[in-house]
């Protein structure tokens, strides 16, 4: 596979891994803390994507 491919997988797990953090809190998976940890996890996701294709 390319790696802007790894890059999109790497994306998607890393959105829906992160919006889940609230969830093992107690919160709720619609909350603005879900929404701030899915973009903290695709940015990761996306990193590390990166990192172990180049």
């Amino acid at each position: 596979m390319s790696q802007k491919t790894w890059i999109m997988i790497g994306l998607i797990v890393g959105s829906i891994g992160g919006s889940y953090i609230p969830v093992v809190w107690g919160g709720s998976l619609f909350s603005y803390t879900s929404v701030i940890w899915s973009a903290v996890g695709s940015l990761a996701g996306i990193y590390l994507a990166y990192r172990l294709t180049s």
